[in-house]
């Protein structure tokens, strides 16, 4: 194979790789507004209420599970929630009624949950959380683009004709691969880390190819880091009979970090971007 030029290579890596799920899973939004629906629909009585915090503490009484909701209409994931004022700190349980009533109505009040409802600033508490959830699920964006990758990565593996649990697997450990194929991979240290676990693994008649995946939208620290460590795997893995390292990177992020990238990519012979894979690389080089 002819030696490729770095610098148009590097030309080549995209902006991102969005999916339309990546924004915001609504799927997932929709569930979890479902799982409480009932109990805000109980709430709801108390918008425009005169005399919410009466009302409030009646509704705990015959259904204490609304309590459950009320981290939420702050944007809150936690079931307990910490205070502090000039008492000192307090923490708030909303996992099941633990305090009296009163404790309850008390932080309604103070996090301006009850004006919230009292003076008709929202008209339906079920629409509320829809968008309380829209907004939190769109902080999950971070862990989603970590997987698409993965997941890109992973199509193309199945369009080069692999079949998942038969020759090719994923998430595996070094320990699984040397178990399961009787391979000496000790040479692979990670740098004195915990034990290395690559993305995929594919399996063919002659090698085992043990696979990396990321994309970097933007740059930062973290990306030296993969570029160093990746390298050292490079070098490493060429010491082991029968076996191949494959990185499939890409992402405009690693413009701020291309002299690591090509220090990995001088040593690296499968180092792959989305480009690469959609001209077929993986036909070519799983073999």
């Amino acid at each position: 194979m002819a030696k490729r030029n770095f610098i148009n290579w590097l030309k080549t890596f995209r902006e991102s790789i969005a999916t339309y799920s990546y924004y915001v899973d609504f799927n997932k939004v929709f569930r979890n507004v479902d799982s409480i629906k009932i109990e805000l629909n109980i709430l709801n009585s108390l918008i425009g209420s005169k005399n919410i915090k009466q009302d409030f503490e009646s509704i705990l009484v015959k259904y204490p599970e609304v309590v459950k909701c009320i981290p939420v209409l702050l944007a809150v994931r936690s079931m307990e929630i910490p205070i502090s004022d000039e008492n000192g700190m307090f923490v708030y349980e909303f996992g099941g009624m633990v305090y009296d009533s009163s404790v309850y109505s008390e932080f309604m009040e103070k996090s301006g949950l009850f004006d919230l409802m009292q003076n008709h600033l929202i008209g339906n508490l079920v629409d509320y959380v829809t968008g309380v959830e829209t907004g939190l699920d769109s902080n999950g964006r971070k862990n989603r683009g970590g997987h698409l990758m993965e997941d890109l990565v992973e199509l193309f593996i199945k369009k080069a004709g692999f079949k998942k649990d038969k020759n090719y697997f994923k998430e595996m450990y070094v320990s699984d691969i040397s178990k399961k194929w009787n391979i000496d991979l000790s040479a692979i240290s990670n740098q004195g880390k915990m034990e290395k676990r690559f993305d995929f693994v594919v399996k063919t008649d002659k090698k085992i190819y043990a696979i990396e995946t990321n994309f970097y939208g933007s740059g930062g620290s973290k990306l030296n880091e993969t570029a160093r460590s990746y390298k050292t795997i490079a070098i490493e893995a060429k010491t082991i009979p029968n076996f191949e390292f494959v990185w499939f990177t890409d992402g405009i992020g690693w413009a701020s970090a291309k002299n690591n990238l090509e220090e990995t990519f001088d040593v690296l012979e499968h180092i792959y971007c989305i480009n690469d894979m959609e001209n077929q690389v993986m036909k070519n080089l799983f073999r």
